[in-house]
């Protein structure tokens, strides 16, 4: 039995390779999203999200440093220039808030973008890269995905059935039958012993 050894990288060498590989794609696949970078358009499922120049550079900035915190200041450089005269940390926070809409995100439950207390925010999903989309534009016929990119697809999407139970409107619907039951069960205990 032969065992090949494989390198083992620092940690700052690992985050090079990913800035490396993020720096040279065209596509940033996470989730049910995937954002093509040189039109500044963001897909989910395959259909076209509406996203705003500053949420798209938020995004942007976030998915170009997966895992990693991006300071508030350094979101402030990004989007507004150094002559720019605004509330800054007021419009950081809108613009993210932004961000967490358009990709369903809850700052509570962060599936994709986390608040660092005091210091930032970090893109907390998985994210690939790639040179063209893993799902076409609706707009566009779908075509037939090689075996190792329906594998990606696979590992990235959540189930259904995960995001169903993390739903709020599921939990109130829960919630509601569980009072109908216990109101009809009484309304059939009283006319039992009528």
């Amino acid at each position: 039995m032969s065992t090949q050894m494989f390198p083992m990288h620092s940690p700052e060498e690992q985050k090079s390779s990913v800035n490396n590989a993020a720096a040279a794609a065209r596509y940033f696949c996470f989730g049910d999203f995937h954002l093509d970078v040189k039109k500044a358009e963001l897909f989910k499922d395959g259909a076209r999200v509406r996203l705003q120049g500053k949420v798209f550079q938020a995004l942007l900035a976030l998915l170009q440093k997966p895992g990693e915190i991006v300071t508030r200041e350094e979101l402030r450089i990004q989007l507004w220039p150094a002559d720019t005269h605004v509330n800054y940390d007021a419009n950081v926070n809108t613009t993210v808030n932004k961000l967490r809409q358009v990709l369903c995100d809850s700052s509570d439950r962060p599936a994709f973008v986390e608040t660092i207390p005091r210091k930032g925010y970090s893109f907390v999903a998985k994210v690939n890269y790639a040179d063209r989309p893993l799902v076409l534009p609706a707009s566009r016929p779908l075509e037939p995905a090689p075996a190792a990119i329906s594998e990606q697809l696979a590992e990235t999407r959540p189930s259904f059935f995960r995001a169903v139970l993390h739903s709020r409107w599921f939990t109130a619907g829960v919630v509601t039958l569980v009072i109908v039951s216990m109101v009809f069960g009484a309304a059939l205990v009283l006319y039992a012993q009528r």
